[in-house]
């Protein structure tokens, strides 16, 4: 049986794969493990476009600038953010919370709980999560810049930080998508590199949507991983204070 440690050390960015089919459930597996991945107040702004279709597998591979880790690809996991269903998941969550709230707090402390819950998931995040030509973000900003000369505050509160942390979120999915692929020894590769544009097309993205990555997925070939994996020096990345 694996450990963490070897998923860990299995994984590579692999950039050829074998002609080799591998398993779309297994797939889908990985994916399931993925959306249990931490994300931003549970919002879980994200979808996870699965292509096993050869036709769609073709056309991804071009809009990918027709790189080996997606010409080569067996399948593919497209990784997307939906910032613009932010009110949706919201209301998904002042739910759920409520009901954690009656299961879980003494009766006499529910109400003011659920009250909380409904403020920050019904007033709070569409305040965050909200855009407006960039109009919305600026005034978030000076308000939080008055309200931080009284007390500690998050700053990052800008039409662009909301996005950045929408990504951030989606790359944690990611990441857990493609450790779960190296436990079942499959391989995968993340790529930056492709045309947004063409990608929404193909997709039928709707205009809110915005592509965070796209994973290749396959068996690596022997000449799919460029030579020895490489590190900076661990101790001119790692701080101890």
């Amino acid at each position: 049986m694996k450990t963490f440690e070897d998923i860990v050390h299995y994984r590579r960015s692999v950039r050829h794969y074998q002609n080799v089919e591998i398993d779309a459930e297994k797939v889908k597996h990985c994916i399931e493990l993925a959306t249990l991945s931490p994300n931003s107040s549970n919002m879980q702004l994200w979808e996870f476009y699965h292509i096993t279709e050869p036709e769609i597998l073709k056309k991804l591979a071009v809009a990918c600038l027709s790189q080996e880790a997606a010409t080569t690809a067996k399948q593919m996991v497209v990784f997307v953010t939906r910032q613009d269903l932010h009110r949706k998941r919201a209301k998904k969550m002042a739910e759920l919370e409520t009901q954690n709230v009656l299961k879980n707090t003494p009766p006499e402390k529910q109400e003011k709980r659920i009250k909380r819950w409904q403020m920050y998931y019904g007033k709070v995040m569409p305040f965050l999560y909200s855009k407006f030509l960039g109009i919305l973000g600026i005034f978030r900003k000076i308000l939080v810049n008055v309200i931080g000369v009284f007390r500690p505050i998050t700053y990052q509160v800008s039409e662009n930080d909301a996005r950045v942390v929408v990504h951030k979120t989606c790359a944690l999915a990611a990441q857990t998508f493609m450790l779960a692929m190296s436990n079942e020894g499959y391989d995968t590769c993340p790529m930056e590199g492709f045309d947004s544009r063409r990608v929404k097309k193909i997709l039928n993205l709707p205009f809110g949507a915005e592509v965070n990555m796209i994973v290749s997925c396959g068996i690596r070939d022997e000449k799919g991983v460029w030579g020895d994996r490489m590190r900076v020096d661990f101790e001119e990345v790692y701080k101890r204070l």
